[in-house]
């Protein structure tokens, strides 16, 4: 199963792979390519020191979101994934995006969706006080997350949670659920 990666960050999620690759836990995964929305992001550096290929579509480098979307697009077509897998990736990908991935298209989120879509998914259910939050790995469409879920699971809030503990909590459970959903698709 080809799979391209797309990263925004530091692309622990995609280490995580790059990992169970190499390690054998993916025997039947090839990481094609991986991608960033700009320069400098430390998810490419990791796959360049892998041995992956690499590419960058800048989204300050188009005059549109359209025009972006459409090289991000092409770009991706270009190396026949079975999936693209978003891990960490922080733009909201197009109608043409999607329809050219319809199904193919996988995203992790920090919580348990549907509570808490959108960019600031751990910072949310800390706002809003529940005592449980998670991830989930889906399908991703069109909506801001939203589609088939694959994978969830549930993390406790702990009282001396801050945002950024909870969500290093929530992407150790993360990257394990990622992993194998990939096997479960690759075994499929």
């Amino acid at each position: 199963m080809r799979i391209v990666v797309l990263v925004s960050g530091t692309g622990s999620n995609l280490q995580a792979v790059i990992d169970a690759v190499a390690a054998g836990d993916l025997p039947n995964v090839e990481i094609a390519a991986v991608g960033a929305d700009k320069h400098g992001t430390y998810g490419v550096q990791r796959s360049a020191e892998a041995g992956i290929e690499t590419f960058v579509v800048n989204f300050k480098d188009f005059a549109d979101r359209g025009d972006w979307n459409h090289a991000l697009t092409e770009k991706c077509l270009s190396y026949a994934p079975d999936y693209v897998v978003s891990s960490g990736f922080m733009r909201i990908v197009g109608e043409e995006f999607i329809n050219a991935f319809d199904g193919t298209y996988i995203n992790t989120h920090p919580a348990l969706l549907p509570s808490f879509p959108g960019a600031h998914g751990v910072r949310d259910a800390l706002a809003y006080g529940v005592k449980v939050t998670g991830c989930t790995v889906h399908i991703a469409d069109a909506g801001v997350d939203t589609g088939p879920i694959l994978r969830q699971e549930a993390v406790a809030i702990e009282e001396t949670d801050t945002e950024e503990t909870l969500h290093e909590r929530i992407k150790v459970v993360e990257r394990r659920l990622l992993i194998a959903t990939l096997a479960d698709l690759a075994a499929n």
